[in-house]
């Protein structure tokens, strides 16, 4: 009988990893390749840019490179929200600038506290999202066009609230923390371990759910392996922030930035809401068929608004956390490639520009490849121009995935 129970959960083990490879191989056959591309592309821009100057994976530059990409990656949560409806939002770059601006008049010039300037920058940008908004939704004008209109309309507006002064440099101590502050040491791991713990209990707690109501499962092996892999890359990255990153070593600097804390709050409570609420479960609705989820009762028009109103929300508080960063806003907060490398790091990161396809850690992915190619590339002191161009090449790479794997599933016919 223990030859016949041994033989059965070897019988087991190897049905599942035939599962396991069969799923992957019925996956990259059908075009779904999920963030696969990127997580290979980030993996060869490191070796070249390591290869060409040894200090690329260092600490202190990969931790400034997290720093670096926090606002950028903070507007790309919003853009993937927008492109999951299957919109476009060009007013991002603005609106980022202009609500930065609002909070560093209020904290300097008016003279407000910090927590009042960073309310009333915040709120502006829901009030932005709410006009562009109700626009695209109520009035059927394409979000191309409302978006591009405040793209020239609130950077005008950005000039008129800076009037004269063209810079205001930030002084309120809380709104300099938002983006300079580090996290303990001992806090920073402890949140390291309670997420992966919690990543752990999500899992498995879904594993129970799908297996007592009879819907197939991922193999435990595939399971164990997503644990295992986030909890190294947490783990990692919470132990290279964590040494001392001062060259000198004369005042030690150590500990998860500040930026890097808002940033991955902001992917994984949107994360949740696109996945686990109902109207995460709308929004890709929407994107995937907006006539056909109109006929099953969803309120489209809603929607729209609510997902324009959190992309320029998010916008201003990309804004904010940039205008931390340097320490001032002015006249060209938001402006340059903020709004292009923002679209372009939700595109790179894997979400469709033809909606109803794509996650929210895409906008961390591409992101880093963004951020990761700026900061090599300022390493080996290479001309904007190059970075632009190669910025561009990589683009143009992402989408031409996306069409061709829309056009594999077309083909052969999944979803």
């Amino acid at each position: 009988m223990n030859n016949d129970i041994q033989k059965d959960q070897t019988e087991e083990n190897a049905s599942e990893d035939t599962t396991l490879l069969g799923g992957l191989s019925q996956r990259l056959l059908h075009g779904d390749i999920g963030s696969l591309p990127v997580l290979l592309g980030l993996i060869l821009i490191a070796i070249v840019f390591q290869i060409a100057n040894p200090n690329f994976l260092t600490p202190l530059n990969l931790t400034n490179l997290f720093v670096q990409i926090a606002a950028v990656g903070t507007i790309a949560v919003g853009v993937v929200l927008v492109l999951l409806i299957g919109e476009i939002d060009l007013s991002i770059g603005s609106v980022s600038g202009l609500t930065a601006a609002i909070m560093a008049v209020i904290s300097v010039k008016v003279g407000m506290p910090g927590w009042i300037a960073l309310i009333a920058g915040i709120l502006s940008g829901v009030v932005i999202g709410l006009i562009q908004g109700w626009w695209i939704a109520k009035l059927h004008v394409p979000s191309f066009v409302v978006t591009l209109a405040g793209f020239l309309g609130w950077q005008g507006a950005l000039l008129y609230v800076l009037g004269s002064t063209g810079t205001v440099n930030l002084t309120d101590p809380l709104i300099i923390a938002i983006s300079n502050s580090r996290l303990p040491v001992m806090v920073g791991w402890l949140i390291g371990v309670i997420f992966v713990a919690g990543y752990a209990f999500i899992l498995f707690r879904e594993r129970i759910q799908r297996a007592q109501i009879g819907v197939p499962n991922q193999p435990v092996a595939m399971l164990i392996g997503r644990i295992a892999l986030i909890a190294v890359v947490i783990l990692a990255a919470i132990g290279m922030m964590s040494v001392d990153r001062n060259p000198s070593h004369t005042v030690p600097i150590m500990g998860v930035p500040s930026a890097v804390i808002f940033l991955l709050g902001f992917i994984v409570i949107f994360d949740y809401i696109t996945r686990k609420t109902k109207f995460g479960r709308y929004i890709f609705a929407v994107g995937g068929n907006a006539d056909a989820a109109r006929r099953a009762g969803i309120n489209v028009d809603r929607i729209k608004i609510i997902v324009f109103v959190l992309s320029s929300t998010l916008a201003a508080c990309g804004g904010i956390l940039a205008g931390s960063r340097l320490y001032a806003v002015n006249q060209s907060s938001g402006a340059g490639d903020v709004l292009l490398n923002a679209i372009a790091a939700a595109v790179i990161g894997g979400t469709s520009l033809f909606g109803g396809r794509g996650n929210i850690w895409s906008a961390l992915l591409g992101a880093l490849v963004i951020g990761s190619i700026a900061n090599g590339m300022d390493l080996l002191a290479f001309a904007s121009s190059i970075r632009f161009m190669v910025t561009g090449g990589v683009l143009l790479i992402a989408v031409t995935l996306d069409a061709y794997t829309r056009a594999r599933r077309e083909t052969t016919g999944s979803s």
